[in-house]
C-alpha cells in the first residue's frame, strides 16, 4: 500500500523527480571521488613533498566539494518540495473520500480514526517521502560506489568490506522486524488516546455537572499510558538501532587500521590508500546509517498507508447516479413506497415497509419514542443513507436517479444535533445561498425567533461564531441552523427535531412565522413533542422502524394506542386535545 500510495500521487511530479535523482547522482559521484583525490595528495604529494602537487589537487577538491554542496543542496530543495505537495495531494484525496462517505462509513471508522489518519498518519508518510527523495537515491549508490571504489583501492582488504556489511544488514534487520508490530500498535493507540480526548472536550459540561472528572482523568491516563508503554518498547528497538551500527563501525576501523598498518609496513599498501580506505569504509557504515534511519521510519509509515490506504479504498454506500436525472417537471413532491433499511449484517431492520406522500403545502410529521427510527428515515431523503428496500422518490424520481446537486438544491435539512461553522453569524446563514442580501438573512431570522438575540450581539451579522457554536446556547444554535435553512427557500423541508432546544412559547412562535413561509413548500417534521406537530396535516408513529399509526392528530388520539401513550407521558389528555 505504501509504494502504491506514493507511486500514483508522485506521479505528476516525475520531472522533479528526475531531477532530484540527476543531482543525487552528482553529489554522491563526489563524495565517491573525494577520497581517492585525498589519496593521492598524500601519496604523490605529502610523501614525495610536491607542494605544487598538493595545491593543484587540494584546488580541485575543493571544486568538488563545492559541487557537492550545491547538488546536496538543490537536491533537498526540490526533495522538500515533492513531499509537501505529495502530502498536500494526500490529504486532499482523503479529505474528499470522507468527504463522499454516508452516515453508515462514517460511523464505521469514527471520527476520531478519520481525524488520525488525515492528519498524523499522511503526516509520516509524507516525512518518509522526504526521506526517500534526499536519501533512498544517494543510499545504494552511496553504498554501491563505496564498495567498489575500496575494492580498487586495495583488494587485498576488501574482505573486511564482506565482513562488514552483511554483519550490518543481518543486526539492522532483526532490529527492524522487532519494530513493525510496535508500530502498528502505536497508530492504533493514538487514536484510542484521540477518542478519549475529542469525547472529553466535547462533553466537559457533562464531566463537570455529574462530578466524572477523576474517571475521566483515570480513563485519559489508561489510554495515554498504554500509548506511552508501546511508543516506548518501539522506542528502545529504535535505541539499539544505532549503538549496533556504531560498534560494528568502530570495530571494523579497528581492524582495518591493525592490519592496514601491517600491510604498510610489509610495502602492500600507501598510507593514502589506507586513509581512502578508511573513508569509503567509514561512508559504507554511513550509508548503512541513513538506510537504518529510513528503515526505521517505513514500518511506521507502511502502516499508516496501511490505514490510509483502507479508507481511499471504501467506497461510500450511497453510490452516485451512472446517468444521472438533471430535470423534473414538478416541485416539492416527496413520496416513500415501501422503503426498508437493514445495516449490513443486523439481524434486523432499522425501517420496514414506511409508505407515505408529502405534497407541497403539506405537513408531514413524524413522532415515535427513541430508537424508532425517525431521524434514520430523514436521512434517506438526502441520501445521507439509501434505502436497502423499496423508493424514496423526490419529484417523481428516484432519489438514486437524481442528479446529486439537484436533489441537494431542492432540501433543506434542519439535523437533530444544529451544527455551526466557525465564522460569523452572516457566514453560517449563507451556506445554502451564498448571495443572499443582509434583508433575507434578517427576514430569515425573524421567522426563526433569532433575530432578537443577534441584534443583541455587538456584530450583529459579523458577530463571531465559534467552532460548533460552542459561543452561543442550544436554543440560539437551533434558530441559526432554522434560519439558514429559510435563507436558501428549498421546496422540501426536513426538520429533524429542530425544535427540541426551544421552550413551549419560542416553538409556538415559530411555527407561527413558518406557515406562511413554507405555505408552498413541503414540510416534514420529526418531533419528540406533540404540541411541535398537533396541526400537521399527516402524523405518523413509528415504533420499531414500522408505521403503527397515521392520521391527523384528533385521529390518533382517538384510535392509536402508541400516539396515545405518548400523548399520556407528556400529559395531553382528550380533553385537552381537544381544547
Amino acid at each position: 500500500m505504501l509504494l502504491r500510495l506514493m507511486r500514483g500521487h508522485l506521479k505528476p511530479y516525475k520531472g522533479w523527480l528526475i531531477s532530484i535523482v540527476l543531482l543525487q547522482l552528482v553529489a554522491t559521484g563526489a563524495m565517491l571521488y573525494l577520497p581517492s583525490l585525498n589519496a593521492d595528495i598524500i601519496n604523490k604529494g605529502v610523501i614525495k613533498g610536491d607542494t605544487g602537487y598538493i595545491l593543484g589537487a587540494g584546488g580541485l577538491m575543493l571544486g568538488v566539494s563545492l559541487a557537492q554542496a550545491i547538488c546536496s543542496v538543490s537536491a533537498a530543495w526540490f526533495g522538500a518540495h515533492v513531499s509537501m505537495a505529495f502530502g498536500r495531494d494526500l490529504r486532499g484525496a482523503v479529505f474528499h473520500r470522507v468527504g463522499g462517505f454516508s452516515a453508515r462509513e462514517v460511523t464505521t471508522f469514527g471520527a476520531p480514526s478519520l481525524i488520525t489518519r488525515a492528519t498524523n498518519d499522511v503526516q509520516q508518510v509524507q516525512m518518509l517521502t522526504m526521506l526517500t527523495c534526499t536519501m533512498a537515491v544517494q543510499i545504494p549508490i552511496l553504498m554501491v560506489g563505496s564498495i567498489i571504489m575500496a575494492v580498487h583501492v586495495n583488494a587485498g582488504m576488501s574482505w573486511l568490506v564482506a565482513v562488514v556489511v552483511p554483519i550490518l544488514a543481518i543486526l539492522v534487520g532483526i532490529v527492524v522486524t522487532r519494530m513493525v508490530p510496535h508500530f502498528r500498535k502505536v497508530q492504533e493507540r493514538l487514536d484510542a488516546v484521540n477518542k478519549v480526548l475529542r469525547e472529553q472536550i466535547t462533553g466537559i459540561r457533562v464531566v463537570r455537572a455529574f462530578v466524572r472528572e477523576p474517571l475521566e482523568t483515570e480513563r485519559f491516563a489508561v489510554a495515554n499510558d498504554a500509548l506511552t508503554d508501546v511508543s516506548l518498547k518501539a522506542g528502545n528497538w529504535m535505541a539499539t538501532m544505532f549503538p549496533i551500527v556504531m560498534l560494528v563501525a568502530n570495530g571494523a576501523s579497528i581492524a582495518l587500521i591493525w592490519f592496514g598498518s601491517h600491510r604498510i609496513a610489509a610495502g602492500t599498501m600507501l598510507p593514502g590508500d589506507l586513509t581512502a580506505f578508511l573513508s569509503y569504509l567509514m561512508q559504507i557504515v554511513m550509508s548503512v546509517m541513513m538506510g537504518t534511519f529510513m528503515l526505521m521510519m517505513v514500518p511506521r509509515s507502511a502502516v499508516c498507508a496501511d490505514r490510509i490506504g483502507v479508507v481511499l479504498d471504501t467506497d461510500s454506500s450511497v453510490v452516485p447516479p451512472a446517468r444521472p436525472v438533471t430535470s423534473v417537471g414538478v416541485a416539492g413532491h416527496l413520496d416513500f413506497e415501501g422503503v426498508a433499511l437493514t445495516y449490513p449484517g443486523a439481524e434486523q431492520p432499522v425501517l420496514r415497509d414506511v409508505t407515505f406522500s408529502a405534497r407541497p403545502g403539506q405537513t408531514v410529521a413524524i413522532i415515535g419514542s427513541t430508537g424508532a427510527g425517525k431521524t434514520t428515515l430523514v436521512n434517506l431523503v438526502p441520501r445521507l443513507l439509501d434505502a436497502t428496500e423499496g423508493r424514496v422518490l423526490v419529484d417523481g424520481v428516484d432519489v438514486r436517479d437524481l442528479d446529486e446537486e439537484l436533489l441537494w438544491s431542492r432540501l433543506g435539512l434542519i439535523p437533530q444535533k444544529a451544527f455551526l461553522f466557525s465564522g460569523t453569524v452572516a457566514s453560517n446563514l449563507r451556506q445554502g445561498k451564498p448571495d443572499a442580501t443582509d434583508d433575507e438573512l434578517w427576514e430569515a431570522l425573524r421567522i426563526a425567533q433569532g433575530e432578537d438575540f443577534v441584534r443583541a450581539m455587538p456584530e450583529q451579522l459579523d458577530a463571531p461564531i465559534a467552532q460548533g457554536g460552542t459561543n452561543v446556547s442550544g436554543g440560539q444554535r437551533q434558530r441559526l441552523a432554522i434560519a439558514r435553512a429559510l435563507v436558501r427557500r428549498p421546496e422540501i423541508y426536513l426538520f429533524d427535531d429542530a425544535f427540541s432546544a426551544l421552550d413551549l412559547a419560542t416553538d409556538a412562535r415559530l411555527r407561527a412565522a413558518l406557515r406562511p413561509e413554507t405555505r408552498d413548500a413541503t414540510v416534514v417534521i420529526v418531533a419528540q413533542r406533540i404540541a411541535t406537530i398537533r396541526d400537521a396535516d399527516l402524523i405518523l408513529v413509528l415504533d420499531d422502524g414500522v408505521v403503527v399509526g397515521r392520521g391527523t392528530h384528533d385521529e390518533l388520539m382517538a384510535d392509536d394506542p402508541t400516539y396515545q401513550e405518548i400523548a399520556a407521558s407528556q400529559g395531553i389528555g382528550d380533553e385537552e386535545a381537544v381544547a
